[in-house]
């Protein structure tokens, strides 16, 4: 369809892709189900603006727990595992979300949700991106991102199709509905073979040899593959890697006092992280509702229908992206979609500022501002929100890369629980039009970034990573140590 010119995908590592990506179902759903079910859960619960930007922005600020503690709980226990104790996590979120009586029952149950949805977004990506050949591995590793998406859509679809129910009904039906994919998910990791790369630094590669050729295509690549990755797990001198009580000991460290090449690969993982959640498109999708009411559509079912028009726009653009990630790389999709959401921003900014200023909201207005929204969620999709992902996972070296990961999604939950909690505060300040053209500066700045700091990652394997990023460094022996990790 379009993928690398010459590859074909494996069809094993495509199934434990698929499996392992289900999780993101559950942060897509909430974030969709959630845009639409807090205009039921103001009104019945009678909670004030700022009560709503808490319970909104609570699951992010939460989420950054369980990012924070997934890389060294995915190092101890296993990717697999770590997946399951997401998916468990979540779900007791979403059943005490949808028992709710009161404000601080359902504040409970977003932070244990957020606590699971943080796991989730750190350990897919890595556990596909170590699974996956590296001709696949942008599409395989873009797809948490595509069922984000597609929870995203499946929410709003959920929205409006329960919104006509009482409203002390309506809002916990569509949150506790949630507890229903996480169960299935925990079942299918069941059968998913644990990733080859956490086996060898266990000291188990007869194990990773028999998970290499079913994600390979020939013997002979299982083995290649095979040599690489004992190659770069023995060249990390800190520890043994062949000693099964190798816990991840050592990581934050190195993490904190980085060597050149490694300072690199933190600056581009964490600021790639920072602007996916300081484009702000976390809150365009929770309030979108709001932004429409301010801009003139009162009615409840149009504010939800329109919501699944920008889904439908970001499910397809998100998929094409997934598709031609292997073919034309990270930073082309990168910058294309940066550059579009700056544009779609600012006619987001000027149609809203227009809104504002005008007593009679003409037709024309309203439909540049949901085009502009739609466009603004398809930009990400094609962009930030798949390559974000496949961009954290495949850069750092192997040693690194689960608590590496977890620092650069830390960043993300935390920027994101920031920028819902404040959205409408600031908003009510400056207008949702000034509001929208301070988020089209930041993507501006965005596209400045990855031109410079995000080099190209295609078609590398992840044992290569490290020379992508070194340069021209002159410490010779910190060259190829970072490279051979």
């Amino acid at each position: 369809m379009g993928t690398s010119a010459n590859a074909h995908i494996n069809k094993y590592a495509l199934a434990c892709a698929l499996l392992a990506s289900t999780n993101s179902v559950l942060l897509g759903y909430d974030i969709g189900v959630m845009s639409g079910a807090v205009l039921f859960i103001k009104d019945d619960l009678k909670i004030s603006s700022t009560q709503v930007e808490i319970l909104v922005g609570s699951l992010n600020v939460c989420s950054l727990i369980g990012s924070f503690a997934s890389g060294k709980t995915s190092d101890w226990i296993g990717r697999r595992y770590t997946i399951v104790l997401a998916a468990a996590t979540f779900f007791i979120g979403a059943l005490l979300m949808g028992f709710a009586t009161n404000f601080g029952y359902l504040m409970a149950g977003r932070v244990v949700a957020g606590i699971g949805v943080g796991y989730s977004l750190m350990i897919a990506p890595v556990y596909t991106a170590e699974l996956s050949p590296a001709m696949t591995r942008g599409l395989l590793t873009s797809l948490p991102e595509v069922f984000i998406t597609v929870g995203i859509l499946l929410g709003y679809i959920v929205n409006y199709a329960l919104s006509g129910l009482p409203e002390n009904i309506n809002w916990r039906l569509m949150l506790g509905l949630a507890a229903v994919p996480a169960v299935g998910i925990a079942g299918g990791v069941l059968f998913m073979p644990e990733s080859p790369r956490w086996l060898v630094m266990k000291g188990r590669s007869d194990e990773a040899k028999k998970v290499l050729k079913k994600t390979s295509d020939s013997d002979d690549e299982a083995q290649l593959r095979l040599e690489e990755i004992t190659k770069a797990a023995i060249d990390v001198v800190t520890c043994d890697p062949r000693d099964d009580t190798w816990r991840g000991q050592g990581v934050w460290k190195e993490l904190l006092k980085p060597p050149p090449p490694l300072r690199r690969v933190l600056i581009a993982a964490i600021g790639i992280n920072f602007f996916m959640q300081a484009s702000g498109n976390d809150a365009v999708v929770y309030y979108t509702p709001e932004v429409f009411k301010a801009a003139g559509i009162r009615h409840r079912k149009q504010l939800v229908g329109v919501t699944i028009i920008m889904g439908l726009a970001k499910t397809s653009c998100v998929l094409v992206s997934a598709f031609y990630l292997d073919r034309f790389g990270r930073r082309p999709l990168l910058l294309l979609g940066s550059i579009g959401m700056a544009i779609s921003l600012a006619g987001l900014g000027l149609g809203s500022m227009f809104l504002e200023h005008s007593s009679h909201k003409p037709t024309w207005a309203i439909a540049l501002c949901v085009v502009a929204v739609c466009a603004d969620v398809s930009f990400f999709s094609i962009g930030l929100g798949p390559i974000t992902w496949v961009y954290t996972s495949e850069i750092f070296p192997m040693r690194l890369r689960a608590q590496g990961s977890s620092l650069a999604v830390s960043v993300n939950r935390l920027v994101s629980g920031v920028v819902s909690m404040t959205f409408l505060t600031i908003s009510s300040k400056i207008t949702f039009g000034g509001m929208f053209l301070v988020l089209s500066g930041v993507m501006t700045i965005a596209t400045v970034f990855f031109y410079f700091f995000l080099p190209e990652t295609k078609g590398k394997s992840l044992e290569e990573m490290g020379a992508i990023f070194e340069k021209n460094d002159t410490k010779g022996c910190k060259v190829v140590e970072m490279s051979e990790r």
